[in-house]
């Protein structure tokens, strides 16, 4: 018979060879696939990694893609290490680019630098502030944190909708349903030819990992995650850290919606977080929450999203069957995690009686 057993721990050796088995078990079952629609699985799989790191280019856009993921992640792990299931991050990442586009369309004609300190500094309110409204309501009346955190990335899409239909409509795109453009005084800079984003997420990894692992308030907010009643113990504020720790969260990921509608689209739409809030939740899990590891992942996940357009248009495939193979990697790379914390024990029927009857 086979057992599922509890691991008592798992080092990390064992812990990378299951990574690896995972995703060489992916590309074998998406070898099939590939087959079955007479494609080589060779040349697609050696497509994926050329059309994210086979040129100059595609290594500019694998790294733009990676910069909101590295942020959102990080916002998500500081909630999730507190246990606080913060499924909004594109919701806060809508918030903190509306926030944002409110100044840079107001002010355009302000000079560079204060005009991105403050769509900055309004970012992060308003990503934050967005957060803040699920935890408020989970310190209040205990509501639960996911329902209310997934509703408000409906909200936030819906109102933006709104202002591209109505308020903020540009006047001058004829009549289609569009947010003016950024001035060029309201778009960051770029640094070695990618938005210098890169350099902003590289700092907040270093300001995250510290804040986490050697300040009191992370400490804090880590024993919150392990155990409410340790924390009240200790004499932590509950209330005060879950609202700080998920202020924080929300900012990051507005700090993320800022970067993407100031240096890439420059213009707010619906759009503006490209599904990165939904897949930071991964990454944050993957990376088992450690600010440095959270690059390295995020990295790899923009380079299958931008190897599976390339892939997508070298091998005219249709959108779903790109998707598919996205899916497929993701899929295994995520059930690896439960090998990690679960092994599988083989008893024969005879040694499993022997074991009931001494109990």
């Amino acid at each position: 018979m086979i057992h599922i057993v509890k691991r008592a721990g798992i080092n990390k050796t064992d812990n990378f060879k299951i990574r690896c088995i995972s995703v060489l078990l992916s590309l074998l079952v998406l070898g099939i696939f590939l087959l079955v629609i007479k494609l080589n699985p060779i040349e697609v799989y050696a497509s994926i990694v050329k059309g994210s790191f086979g040129s100059t280019y595609s290594i500019k856009q694998t790294l733009i893609r990676a910069i909101p993921l590295v942020i959102t992640s990080l916002g998500i792990s500081i909630a999730f290490k507190m246990q606080f299931w913060n499924i909004g991050g594109e919701g806060q990442i809508v918030m903190g680019a509306f926030a944002a586009t409110f100044f840079a369309l107001k002010f355009y004609d302000m000079p560079t630098i204060p005009l991105i300190l403050i769509m900055f500094c309004a970012g992060i309110i308003g990503g934050g502030l967005w957060a803040l409204i699920a935890a408020v309501l989970k310190g209040k009346w205990n509501t639960n944190e996911t329902i209310v955190t997934l509703m408000l990335n409906y909200i936030a899409l819906k109102f933006v909708t709104y202002l591209q239909y109505g308020p903020w409509k540009d006047k001058n795109a004829m009549g289609f349903p569009t947010i003016p453009s950024f001035s060029v005084n309201a778009t960051l800079p770029d640094v070695l030819g990618i938005n210098m984003g890169w350099i902003i997420a590289l700092i907040l990894v270093i300001i995250v990992y510290i804040f986490m692992k050697y300040t009191k308030k992370g400490y804090e907010i880590s024993v919150l995650g392990e155990s409410e009643k340790t924390a009240m113990y200790a004499g932590i504020k509950i209330r005060k850290t879950m609202y700080i720790a998920i202020f924080l969260s929300g900012a990051l990921c507005g700090i993320a919606g800022v970067i993407q509608v100031s240096a890439v689209s420059r213009t707010l739409s619906p759009a503006v977080a490209g599904g990165a809030g939904f897949t930071a939740i991964i990454i944050a899990w993957l990376s088992a929450l450690s600010a440095p590891i959270i690059v390295v992942v995020s990295i790899l996940f923009a380079a299958l999203l931008e190897g599976a357009s390339f892939v997508q248009t070298a091998f005219g495939i249709p959108e779903a069957a790109a998707q598919l193979i996205q899916a497929v990697i993701l899929f295994f790379v995520l059930g690896s995690e439960f090998f990690t914390k679960y092994k599988m024990d083989f008893k024969s029927q005879s040694i499993v009686k022997e074991e009931n009857k001494n109990e």
